[in-house]
């Protein structure tokens, strides 16, 4: 049975877990195909993502029956192999840090639990959108282990140290308006995945060359020195001004019509 399913529709990728009978959770089946799924997207011609979860949930977390099977297993053998992202992430990492590296922005319309495994693909979009429903929490310690999708490299972007270390020492579910005040969401709408997609459909209507170096340097914001960021701005500015894309940005604006971009 399929677990992710990606459509497109004018430049926007649609990414949907489709496990709504185990409310989205997550077994080898689905990390296999997640990645796939970025991968795919990737080398698309897509300007924007969006990635939801069907049914109940957008993802309860990992699938138990998984855990079961390491039982009596090295999980050395497993964990740290270094297979995926150019030799800095495993499988399990993968899942959220891929989108991370798709270099178009990446929009999470999350529902219901927002669970472990669900919350670390959720924080490696660029932008939350979640519905009055949403709950999300750093789930692992439930079951006697911690964040290893990615979690420790993406919870600190977005939340103070002391509410990392809440979330992850007691696994508690956070509301949706708690998780909003904290930073966790980006923002609330009634209709998550509508004004996820209506979002998506604004940016890519802009410069696809501007948003993808947009994305690049905004990465490099949060982790650069300024010197090495200033630089970067500067070449990545002279990368676009008078390029076609910029060009017709321009004559689009003073004709007041829709930019259309080759």
């Amino acid at each position: 049975m399929a677990r992710v399913c990606v459509t497109y529709q004018d430049h926007i990728a649609h990414v949907r877990l489709t496990r709504a009978d185990k409310m989205n959770a997550v077994d080898q089946d689905m990390i296999t195909a997640i990645i796939a799924a970025g991968e795919e997207v990737m080398a698309s011609d897509a300007r924007a993502v969006v990635i939801s979860g069907e049914g109940k949930a957008f993802c309860a977390g990992i699938d138990i029956t998984s855990l079961g099977k390491m039982v009596g297993v090295d999980p050395s053998g497993q964990l740290m192999p270094r297979t995926h992202g150019k030799g800095t992430t495993n499988q399990w990492q993968e899942v959220a840090m891929i989108w991370q590296r798709v270099p178009v922005p990446v929009i999470a319309a999350l529902h219901g639990p927002v669970f472990g495994a669900g919350c670390q693909l959720a924080l490696g979009a660029d932008i939350r959108i979640a519905g009055a429903d949403a709950k999300i929490a750093v789930m692992e310690m439930k079951w006697g282990i911690v964040p290893d999708m990615g979690g420790m490299v993406l919870l600190p972007k977005l939340v103070r140290p002391d509410v990392m270390r809440l979330m992850t020492y007691t696994a508690h579910p956070v509301e949706a308006e708690q998780a909003l005040a904290w930073g966790l969401f980006t923002e609330l709408a009634e209709d998550p995945l509508a004004r996820a997609m209506a979002l998506a459909a604004e940016i890519a209507g802009k410069s696809p060359s501007a948003i993808r170096t947009a994305k690049r340097l905004c990465a490099l914001a949060e982790t650069a020195g300024a010197e090495e960021v200033l630089l970067a701005e500067s070449q990545e500015q002279a990368e676009l001004i008078g390029k076609p894309h910029q060009m017709e940005v321009v004559v689009a604006a003073m004709q007041k019509r829709a930019a259309v971009f080759k």
